[in-house]
Formats: C-alpha cells, structure tokens, sequence
C-alpha cells in the first residue's frame, strides 16, 4: 500500500469530500467537517472542531417540538450500542446564525450515523453524514397552505356547446361532463369510452358507471366541486379499476381536474372531468428516484466511512500508518468510484472496486492514464486532468458524458458523472490528482425524459383546438402562443412580445390586473364571458368580444412562479346569440301573458320563475309575489303543503305533475282547480325544469263531492243490512236450537209407537207410514244440524289463523276418504310444494279441503274413472289452492247458484246443498275467495285464493 500520502492529505481530502459530513469521536467530539457539511450549518470549521456536538449545536428554544438533540443523542447511543450504521427519520434542527448571537436559522435534514471499527471491532469514529432537505419541507409547507382552484367555462348556446364538444372529442386526455347532484353522465370523449370498453355511461350517475371511485373517494371530490364550485386538482392520483370488465382492477395513476359548470345564473349545475393516464411516467419515475435514494444512500454511507478514517491522523501521528489502511478498506467499501493518479503523467497508484468496474478487465494500478484509459484521452478527461496538475486547481464536473468501450465485442456505454479532481501535495509541491466520481446516468436519463415529457405537452398544446398561451417571466412575454389563440388575432404578432406591448388596449383592464394578480400571488383566476375591446388586427378598430378563460400560475422544479398559463374560449358568437335568444324570451313573456289560461314555468330546482298575468288576475297577487314557491300562498291552507310536496316530488323524478287543490280568487273564495305540468328538456336532453297550466273544475269537483256524500249514504244503508244479517244468523241460531228437542221428542215417541204397536197389526201399510214418519224426522234433524253449522259459521268469522301444514291437512282428508276412492276406483294426485305451509284455521282448512275432495268423487262421470288432481301456487299476496276433477262439469249458467244454501245441481246422489255453501263463507271470512271453471261432461276445476 502506498505511504506518500500524510494524515493531513487524508484529512484534507475528507474535508473537501463532496456531500455534509461530519466526523465524531466516540464521545461525539468534533474531529473534522466537510466543506458542505459547513456550508449548510453555517459555520466555519475552527469554530466547531474540538467541540462536544451538543455544544456546537445546541436546541432552538423557539422550536421545543423539534426535540432535535434528542433525537440525534438517542441515534448515536444506538451506533455506539450495535456498531451499525443508523438512518434517522427526517429531523427539524435549526442551526445557528452566527451572524446574530442567540438566533437560530431554520434548517430540515435527512441524517445518517455510521460507525467505523477498528481491527477488535471497536467503535474509533462516527461519520455524520447529512442531506438539507430544507427546501423541499419549505415548499411542501407552502403547498399544504396553498390552494389552487379554477373553473372552466360554461357553455349556454348551442353553438359553444357544440364547439367545446369537438374541443373535448379530439382532445387526447379522458374528458367526461356530469350533471346534477348525481354527477349523470351527459358526455364522455373516445378515450374515455376506451378506457371501459365493455361499459356504457350515457345517462347513468357517476357511481353506477365506475363503482370503484366510491371506495376511491373519487365521487366525494365530485360532491365536494359541485357544492363549493371550487375546481379540484390532484398530481397522480392512484386508483384501480377494473378495465377490461374481468373482475381484477389493474392500477392507474391519474393527473385529475375537476372543474365546476354553471348555469346562465352562475349556479353550478355540473362537474367537468379532465384527466391524463401518467402510470408509465410515475413508475418510471418512481423506479428512478428509488434507485437515485438507494444510491445516493450506499454513496453518502460509504463515503463518511472512508473520509471517517481520516479523523485518527490527528489523535496521533504513530497511527498514520494504520489510518492509511483503515481508509482504503472503506474506499473499496463505497459505491462512489475514488481514484489516485501520480506524477505528471497521472499513474494510477489506486483505484477502489468502483472505479476499477466501470473499466472491466482493463489494468489501471500502475499503469498512465493515457495508456490504460485512451477513451478517456479522446474525451478530453487528460486534458482536463494536466490543467488540475499544472495549476493546482480544483475541477468540479458535473453530469459529464464518457463513453466507455466494452469487452467482448460489446457495443459503448454511456454513462453520466458527476466528478471532482483535486490536486494532493506533498512536500509543498503538487504530487498528484484525486478523483471522487458519482455516476448519475440514471438522473439524467430520468430528466431528459422529462424534457421529452414537456416537448410532448408543448406539441399537445400548440395540436390542441382550444386558445392557450404561455407568458414567462413577469413581464408576462408571450413564450408559447397556439394556432388556435393566434386565429383570435390573424393579423398580430405576439410571441416574444410582453402581453402590454402585444396587446396594449388590455392595459387598465380586469384581463391585467387578473394577470399580474396570478402571477403574485399563485392564486387561479376564472372569468365567464368577460367583454373586452380588442383589435383582431394591428391598426384595426376595437370590436366588442367576449372571452371565458383560465389564468394558472405556472411553477418551476423549485416550486417558484416562473409564469403564467392561460386557457381561453372566444364566446362572442354564443353571447350574442344568447341576447338572441333572450329577445325571444321576452317575445315569448309578451305572448304568454295574453293567453286566456293561466300559464307557468319553472326551473330545474323546482322554483317558479315565470307565471302569466293570467295567474295574477285571478289570485289577486302582485308580481314576483308568486315566484319561487311563492305561488303555495294562493293555495288553501288545508291544501299548500301536499301540493307543495307533490310538486317537488315529480320534478325530482323528471316526470309529469297533477294536482288537485283549491286556489284562493282574487275575491277570497276559493275554487277547486287541476294544476298539471310537464317537464321540459334542452336539446342536449338537460332537465331544465317544467312547464304548466291551472285550471278551474269546482263545478266538476263539487259535483264529485255531492257523489261522495251520497256514497256515505249508502255506506250506512249497508251497515244496517249487515246488522239486520246479523239478526237473522242470532235467529236462525236460536231456532234451530230451540227445534232440536221437540224433535228429539217426537223421534222418541215415533219409537215408543213402533214398540207398543201390537205385531198384529203392522202390516205392509203401517210400517210404510212408520218409515216415511222416521225418514221425514231424520231430514228434518239434518236441517236443523246444517242451520246450525251455518250459524257456528257466521259466529266464527274472525278464527284465529296459524301456520297450517297444507299436505298434511290433504293426506288427512284422504285417508278418510280410502273407502270412496276404493269404491270408484279414482285416483288423488298432489303438487303443493310451491306452498308448504297455508296462514288459515286448520279446522276451516280441512273443511274446505274435504268439501272440494269428496264432491270431485262423488259427482263423478259414469264413463270413467274420477282422476282428482290437487296443486297449488303462490299469486301476488294470496296462496291459490285448486282441485280439478274430470267429473260431470257444472252448467256455469247457474254459477249464482252454486254457492247457494240448500241449492243442488245434481241430485242423483245424496247431498244436503250446504258443503260448498260453507266452504265460501269459511274462505270469505278469513279474506279470500273462491272461483269455479267447468265444462258440462268434462270436468270442473275449483280454484281457492287463501290470504298470504
């Protein structure tokens, strides 16, 4: 290993290192300081060196919530405790201003400590090693308390809607236009739609189109523009959505604009959507500054770890000898590519791993430079290198191109470097040149991209069909003018001009003030239809034009204003057309107020803005009295708020509107009257609100009142029918209670009778009349027994409902009609599984059940054998249970006898007339109904509806 060089060459060295570094003891006393490290704190090395940190750099009393010496104590007790290197969070840690004892200069840094060991391991020195990141806290600072907004313009007529339209169609960002609180999607341009492909958006609220936003807060930021009216800016916005409609969202980084719409009231009626895809650049940038951190990192790190060991050539000179050693270990240990060359002829004496990489398989350590290195030589790095030697001055190369040859056949490499050469000096004479080399290729890759980025923008802007300038400086000079911008003024000359000097008759207006306030205080400025005087020609007359436009400061990297951004729209056209169009409007109030009907209009929100004079006759009111919801003033008071609610309602649906109220005259009675409206749409299908008419129907109402009165009328008429029903159930009830025991008793003595009667004497004729007798008291108990369930039926018409099994109830049923089923030979088929369970009275339910089975067997065709077939459904709120047969049929013709007590269709067999009678009642109680479809000889079908 070489020993030319001294301890205080290795010292100098460190102190002249690029980058802050600090060197500690362990007892964190100051042994040496960078030339950056004393720039940054403001201080000069005598001042510091010899001095415990603490004392050199004490706490800001001012700025007790930075706790910075804290901070810093408790990273290097972890050093001295792990013997590893320690990366500190970012610190506020003001330094101080040693031109004003006691005060402190405000400072944001990035600190790292790394020890250096000696052979046993032990902590010698700690490297400080520092990045002022003061300026970046500043500018963030500034942008937290900054707020940037800008509106764009709104468009009325339909020519600047339609020219904005083909802006917005050819303009190659995604551009959306929502409407209304919803955000409903009026338009959306081809890249956009590209974007979502299998996705349509015409007509459907923001969150519906893109549900992802929601979760985003994308639509919160809609709302947020919407109701403040305040436009809205984000810087790459991530997001993920699903593109390709396959269910996995893929990720996206944004430039979103939302910019607020309004009305020709100046109310916000929608949101304007704006926005670039810049994934690529983002992650191409990201992956730039991860690895320009990861290196600059490894390059600081190392490189306090080498210029650390220089700090031990002032505790001792019999250690010189091991500070050379321990210095060139951590040479070859940092990424920063170091290089010693001797003598004249600059002979590498030394090269760390890094330098020796960039030139793979070459020999260096011995060798001159012009021999080892010629591309270097034809690159002009000689040169440079004789003129350091021979002068004694120090070379600062910053991102410097060299093109490196490659073995192997391989194509050059061009790298980038940031470098230092500085001469060393032994015995008072100049001995050789250093060089400490930081490759940043990637650094200034990434900034020619963006470069080609700004090129690309700068050539979008000068392509784009809408008015843009760039005006630089504050002289505001025109610095970029588009073709667009340049049509508003063929015939003058403006780039390179200050705006004043390219358009003097701007001067005292608000388009100046506007401009120079943008560029002072950063602030957006957004003007609609501003008229101005303005020449299109130099020497031209001024002509009235109206211009809606954007003013945006425009920043430099360091977050400075350097400019001003200006997005503008020519609306004469529009404007006049408008006054047009107003005109008319006014034309139109004129006409209307001669109509004989009452007329009105409102808007979107539902307020009335135009009632005719129709309207004013007749209520006695006095314009604008019934604007707004004015009008519900005129309305009865028992009437006002329903009307009112009515209205609101079917405008917030966008649907017709109808309503019956009483209207107060102009004499104070009132009059029944239909208000009825519809909606009305812009050709661009934008709800503008509803347009309608009142007119008088009392005489109809009151006529419809007189019916009503007597509908009560005859209410009350069938109150007292089902009353008088009532009666009669309670006397049929109590009849045929009161018949059952005297029948009993004449049925006892008709036995007595047959008994005491002698043998003798009951011949054929006898025991006939006997027969005929006991037939006659048999009929007579059944009737009694029936007049009795009808009335137990009637009394029983609010039976308690419960969940009733119906299969259960129906296999019930069969099994006690086994010996009608073997004796016709008939078969039962069931199919309720579409309602397992029926809400009824299960005994009514069996009843029911077993009426309709047994009637299918026993009215059945002679020619076949009885095919009963049970299936049930559900329809709207009822469960409908049929039972179908293939029976005799019914003649419908006499339906209205059907369910009539005591009323048979067939007689051939034995029936009472009463079963289905009952089987009505028991369903009609409970809610339901009963229906019946047959044909004479081919069957009936009897179809149950059973409330759900």
């Amino acid at each position: 290993m070489p020993t030319s060089l001294s301890a205080a060459d290795l010292l100098s060295i460190f102190n002249t290192q690029p980058g802050a570094t600090l060197l500690l003891s362990p007892e964190w006393v100051i042994v040496g300081a960078s030339d950056d490290y004393l720039a940054a704190t403001l201080t000069e090395r005598a001042a510091i060196v010899g001095q415990h940190i603490f004392d050199a750099f004490p706490d800001n009393p001012e700025t007790p919530e930075a706790n910075a010496v804290a901070n810093v104590r408790a990273s290097l007790e972890t050093v001295l405790a792990t013997r590893q290197p320690h990366d500190m969070a970012p610190q506020h840690y003001d330094v101080p201003d040693r031109t004003r004892p006691g005060q402190f200069v405000e400072r944001h840094w990035k600190p790292r400590h790394t020890p250096v060991l000696d052979a046993a391991g032990q902590v010698q020195f700690i490297i400080q090693s520092v990045q002022d990141i003061t300026a970046t806290r500043l500018a963030e600072r500034q942008l937290r308390d900054s707020q940037a907004g800008e509106q764009l313009a709104r468009a009325d007529a339909e020519t600047q809607r339609q020219r904005f339209y083909d802006v917005l169609m050819q303009l190659p960002a995604y551009i959306a236009v929502y409407h209304g609180p919803e955000h409903i999607y009026q338009f959306v341009n081809p890249p956009y739609q590209s974007l979502f492909p299998h996705r349509s958006f015409a007509g459907r609220p923001f969150r519906e189109g893109i549900p992802e936003a929601t979760a985003l807060g994308v639509v919160a930021l809609f709302d947020r523009v919407y109701q403040t009216g305040e436009p809205y800016y984000a810087r790459e916005m991530e997001g993920w959505f699903d593109f390709r409609g396959t269910g996995e969202p893929e990720q996206v980084f944004l430039n979103l604009s939302l910019y607020p719409l309004r009305d020709a009231a100046g109310n916000v009626n929608g949101v304007l959507d704006f926005s670039y895809n810049v994934t690529e650049q983002v992650r191409a940038r990201r992956q730039v500054e991860q690895l320009n951190q990861d290196l600059e990192a490894r390059v600081q790190a190392r490189t306090e770890e080498a210029f650390a060991l220089q700090a031990d050539l002032l505790a001792a000179e019999q250690h010189q000898a091991e500070l050379k050693t321990r210095l060139y270990q951590v040479f070859e240990q940092t990424p920063a590519s170091i290089a010693l060359l001797r003598g004249p002829e600059h002979r590498f004496e030394y090269v760390n791993h890094a330098y020796q990489a960039l030139f793979p398989g070459r020999a260096l350590v011995g060798h001159p430079l012009a021999q080892a290195l010629p591309d270097a030589v034809d690159q002009g790095f000689l040169a440079l290198l004789d003129g350091v030697y021979r002068t004694g001055e120090t070379f600062f190369g910053n991102e410097l191109p060299l093109v490196i040859e490659q073995p192997d056949g391989r194509p050059p490499r061009q790298v980038y470097f940031t470098f230092t050469y500085q001469a060393y000096h032994e015995a008072g004479q100049t001995a050789g040149v250093t060089i400490f080399a930081f490759d940043v290729t990637e650094q200034v890759r990434a900034r020619q991209q963006r470069e080609a980025e700004r090129q690309q923008l700068h050539a979008l802007f000068m392509e784009a069909p809408a008015p843009i300038v760039i005006l630089d400086g504050p002289e505001l000079v025109f610095q970029l003018v588009n073709p667009a911008y340049q049509r508003v003024f063929p015939g003058r000359a403006l780039l390179g001009k200050p705006v004043l000097d390219a358009l003097p008759e701007i001067e005292g207006t608000p388009v100046a003030e506007s401009l120079r306030a943008v560029y002072e205080t950063g602030d957006s400025f957004v003007a609609q239809e501003l008229p101005l005087q303005l020449a299109r020609h130099d020497g031209a007359p001024l002509e009235e034009l109206f211009f809606t436009f954007t003013y945006q400061a425009r920043r430099n990297a360091q977050g400075d204003i350097d400019g001003v951004l200006v997005f503008a729209h020519e609306v004469t056209a529009q404007v006049q057309a408008r006054r047009v169009v107003e005109a008319r409007e006014t034309s139109f109030r004129q006409l209307a107020d001669h109509v004989p009907g009452t007329l009105w209009v409102t808007d979107a929100a539902g307020e009335c803005t135009y009632l005719n004079a129709r309207w004013y006759a007749i209520t006695g009111q006095i314009p604008p009295e019934g604007l707004g919801l004015g009008w519900t003033h005129a309305v009865h008071p028992d009437d006002a708020a329903g009307a009112g609610a009515a209205f609101l309602a079917a405008n917030a649906r966008r649907e017709p509107f109808s309503c019956l109220f009483r209207l107060r005259q102009r004499d104070g009675a009132y009059r029944w009257v239909i208000d009825q409206g519809l909606p009305r749409f812009s050709a661009a299908c934008v709800y503008e609100g509803m347009v309608g008419t009142v007119v008088d129907v009392d005489e109809q109402k009151l006529a419809e009142l007189a019916q009503q009165r007597l509908s009560a009328e005859l209410g009350a008429i069938n109150q007292q029918l089902s009353r008088t029903n009532v009666d009669l159930d309670n006397f049929i009830y109590t009849a045929s209670h009161d018949l059952k025991a005297p029948i009993s008793n004449i049925e006892g003595l008709l036995h007595t009778l047959q008994q005491e009667l002698p043998a003798s004497s009951q011949n054929a004729e006898v025991a006939y009349i006997l027969d005929m007798m006991q037939d006659s008291v048999d009929r007579f108990t059944r009737t009694i027994d029936h007049l009795t369930d009808v009335s137990k039926l009637q009394k029983e018409h609010d039976q308690p409902r419960a969940a009733v099994a119906l299969a259960d109830v129906i296999e019930d049923v069969r099994l006690d009609l086994v010996p009608l089923l073997r004796q016709t030979g008939g078969s039962l088929s069931v199919d309720v599984r579409a309602t397992p369970t029926v809400l009824f009275s299960e005994k009514n339910l069996r009843s029911v059940v077993y009426n309709l089975l047994s009637n299918a067997l026993k009215y059945r065709h002679p020619d076949r054998v009885p095919d009963v077939r049970v299936r049930s459904r559900v329809e709207g709120d009822f469960v409908v249970l049929e039972v179908q047969d293939n029976g005799l049929g019914l003649d419908l013709t006499r339906e209205h006898q059907l369910f009539t007590m005591f009323r048979r269709y067939h007689t051939h067999v034995e029936g009472s007339g009463i079963g289905l009678y009952m089987v009505k009642r028991m369903v009609e109680n409970a809610g339901g109904r009963i229906g019946v479809e047959s044909e004479v000889g081919q069957g009936a079908t009897f179809t149950v509806y059973l409330p759900h």
